[in-house]
């Protein structure tokens, strides 16, 4: 049986980063990107900006799978703090969760978000921003009111606010006790908002196990080959774990 592996994108973005993830997870792992509305096919619905709002999209139709077979979650910057959201609703409501909550570039909910992650940012300070982490394609930054700004930039802002949204509800949340749920928390060596620190914290987040890797790259490192391989592993250590019988009393 795979492992379904369920990714979560960063602010901005699709599903386009996955799009060779299929071949570089290897065998067993089924490759399952989730596309939030309002980006690419599903561009002409509203985007989510609550954790309420995301949970009314999303939590549904993998709740209803959950059932089906041991599964992970990979979610990127801020797909990361979406992973996290929805393994938690899924536990709160009594389902199975995820094997392994895997995060990449994301830093954990109590830690320092990036500067743009505020609210009265301009569109100038929100440009540069995306400057300093390289998430622009080149040429795009110097074509005031071009394509790209248009399209983009309204999504990124929204994403931002919706992961303010999502921190703020995590530290409520984090009340209620830590996941009981592996983390894999995945830096790359070049990235220039995300560092080692923001990575281990998400050890206060979850009562398993909490591993950090590294593997090369700036903050999209979620394009290169090395971290698709790395989920990979990571998939087919939780599938054989996950046929081994649990002991009396709890969890492996």
């Amino acid at each position: 049986m795979d492992v379904r592996l369920y990714c979560f994108a960063h602010a901005g973005a699709g599903v386009s980063s996955f799009g060779r993830w299929p071949q570089r997870c290897g065998p067993g792992v089924d490759v399952v990107p989730v596309l939030l509305p309002g980006r690419e096919a599903r561009r002409r619905e509203p985007r989510p900006t609550g954790r309420d709002d995301l949970l009314d999209d999303l939590l549904g139709g993998i709740a209803d799978a959950a059932f089906d077979g041991p599964y992970v979650f990979y979610g990127h910057s801020l797909g990361g703090m979406v992973a996290y959201t929805l393994a938690r609703a899924l536990l709160d409501a009594g389902l199975p969760g995820p094997r392994l909550l895997a995060v990449g570039g994301s830093p954990a909910p109590h830690t320092v978000a990036p500067a743009a992650a505020t609210d009265d940012i301009t569109d100038d300070q929100l440009l540069g921003f995306v400057s300093d982490i390289g998430s622009a394609p080149d040429g795009a930054l110097a074509e005031r009111n071009s394509v790209w700004h248009r399209a983009v930039l309204p999504v990124l802002r929204d994403d931002l606010k919706l992961a303010r949204a999502l921190r703020a509800a995590a530290m409520e949340d984090g009340a209620r006790g830590r996941l009981p749920v592996p983390v894999l928390a995945v830096g790359g060596s070049h990235d220039p908002v995300v560092g080692p620190r923001a990575l281990d914290g998400w050890q206060r987040w979850t009562s398993a196990r909490c591993v950090r890797r590294t593997v090369p790259g700036d903050h999209f490192f979620v394009r290169g080959p090395e971290l698709p391989r790395l989920i990979g592993r990571a998939c087919r250590v939780a599938r054989r774990i996950a046929l081994v019988p649990e002991p009396a009393g709890g969890q492996l």
